[in-house]
Parts: C-alpha cells; structure tokens; sequence
C-alpha cells in the first residue's frame, strides 16, 4: 500500500478529498467535492460527480458514472457498466431542489450492467446480479437478480463472508432438538401420525415447544416473491411450523447467518429472542404458523439491522 493516491496521467482529478493508497486509472473524471476513501480502486472510464461519497476499500470497475447523491461505504464493489440514476422524473434542463440519495451500505456488491435506481439503499452485505434493474431497497444479505429485481437467496455462513449456500440442518429426532449455527436457534422434530381419516401432527409446552405460549399467528396468501420478517425482537420467543406448502427461514444471530427449509408439518423451528429472521421463498399454498411467548408489543421489534447488530455487541 503506497501512502499517497495513485492518479493516472489521463485522469481529470479536481478533489483532494482523495484517501491514502487509492488508485484511479485512465481517462477517469473525479469533480472537486467528491470523497474518495483509502485504499478504492477506481477503473478506466469512470465519472464521479460532485455529491458522491467513497468509503475505504471500494472497487468501482470501468465504465460506472457516480452521479450526485450516491454513496458507497466501506468494502463496496460495483461491477463494469453499473447504471445509478438520480433524478425519478428526469427532463432536460429541469433539476430538483435536491438529488435522490442512494446508498450502497458496507460490503455489498452490485454485478456488471445492473441498473439502481435513484433514491434506494443496498443494504450491508448485499448482492445484486449482474443485469438486475433495481427498483426497491435491497435487505441486508439478500441477493437480488431480474427485471424487476427480485429476492432469490440470502448470502449465508459467517456474515463477514459471503459463503455458498448453507446445507440444509439434519431433520432432528423426537426429543432431540439440534442447533443450525446461529445462536441458540434449534430445529425441532414434531410427532406426526398418518391414518386413512386424516395425518395428525402435535406438539406440546414446554416439550417440543420451550416456552409458554401467549400468541400464535398465521401468514398465509404470500405471493412467492415476497419476504416477510426481516426483523429480531429483544424478549420475544417464536416457534415457526409451516402446516402446509413450504417456506424458507433465514435466521441470524449477528456473527452467523443460515437457512432453513419448513416443509412439513413435523419440524418446528425455534428462535429465541435477539434472532433476526426472514422467512421467504413461499410456495403458493404455503400456510405458515407462529407460536410467540409474548402478546404484541411494537416496543419488543427491532427492525433495523444495523441497530440489531448494536445491540446484540452490547449484550455480549
């Protein structure tokens, strides 16, 4: 690592706002107030406006333009040929009072060609495919393809990393719950009895079931395209059986990320409390049922990942 930047001959370099060890290749134009960390690695062909902030350690490949109002934070790649936009009804000649704020949050990754549009957060750890046209804001983790962009997948394993697809937890013995990884979170194997008339499944609290229950609820009718979750609570316990269809479960203690699948009526999965969950990839006749040991409070959400992580720091 050098201690000074390192501009091109060819670069038109008007800031000084620019971090140590910082590259910037040929033909690229940085204007005078944009910010550039330590250690990014700016390509050929690149074009960086006056209202655009780099974190430490940001890749940008060739060919991307950072238009006012798009910040990158720390460990952030963009990949040849990204589109970002700023303005939601752009014409000629006519600028709103202020641009559309994007944010491309720490560590995600948006591949080549995909286009963001203005105004959205991508948030830590993300990953957009190559090609994707992204209209909504991205979860934590989540990874994102298609026109529009959709969610497929979560990125799992140690959230550092960006590991491959978690294998599935081994389905558990009666009376022998086993971990997934991710904190205290266990699956839970439920007695089902098939007969002529009709199967029967049971659990019962606090056996199969480990804490009281003081409310249950059901989401049914999800378009399978759609996540639901996305949140942890400070004292509340969920049980998650999905009675019909199947659903996939992220769950996420801070350090350590996987997914499971619900597809049957005789697994049970419980997640104590500071446990984020999502729970996605919904088949069409999919009905899953939660048991919570607490009644609603809005107080007992948290619903932001970044403050999720705080607190779970703070607890340890």
């Amino acid at each position: 690592m050098t201690d000074t930047p390192k501009i091109h001959a060819t670069a038109e370099v008007a800031s000084a706002k620019i971090g140590t060890g910082t590259r910037i290749w040929q033909n690229v134009v940085v204007l005078a107030d944009a910010q550039i960390g330590s250690d990014c690695n700016i390509n050929a062909q690149c074009f960086l406006e006056n209202d655009v902030i780099l974190g430490d350690r940001v890749t940008v490949k060739s060919g991307v333009y950072l238009w006012d109002g798009v910040h990158l934070q720390d460990d952030v790649f963009v990949g040849p040929n990204v589109t970002f936009t700023n303005d939601k009804f752009p014409r000629s000649k006519q600028y709103p009072g202020e641009f559309a704020k994007t944010v491309v949050c720490e560590g995600a990754s948006i591949g080549g060609g995909a286009v963001i549009l203005p105004g959205i957060r991508i948030e830590r750890g993300a990953m957009v495919g190559a090609g994707a046209v992204v209209t909504k804001s991205v979860p934590p983790f989540a990874i994102v393809v298609g026109n529009p962009a959709q969610i497929v997948g979560y990125v799992s394993g140690p959230v550092a990393s960006a590991a491959a697809t978690v294998a599935p937890a081994p389905l558990p013995q009666l009376g022998s719950p086993v971990s997934v990884g991710v904190g205290d979170v266990k699956l839970h194997a439920l007695k089902v009895v098939g007969d002529m008339r009709g199967d029967l499944s049971v659990g019962e609290m606090p056996t199969e079931i480990p804490f009281d229950v003081k409310r249950y609820f059901l989401v049914f009718n999800v378009p399978s395209t759609k996540t639901r979750g996305e949140h942890a609570h400070y004292q509340c316990h969920q049980f998650l059986i999905c009675v019909k269809g199947c659903c996939s479960v992220v769950v996420d203690d801070g350090v350590h990320r996987a997914e499971v699948v619900l597809d049957t009526p005789g697994k049970g999965l419980h997640l104590p409390p500071l446990t984020w969950g999502i729970q996605y990839k919904y088949s069409k006749d999919a009905v899953l049922l939660v048991f919570a040991s607490h009644t609603y409070d809005a107080k007992d959400y948290i619903r932001d990942y970044s403050e999720f992580t705080n607190v779970v720091k703070s607890t340890v």
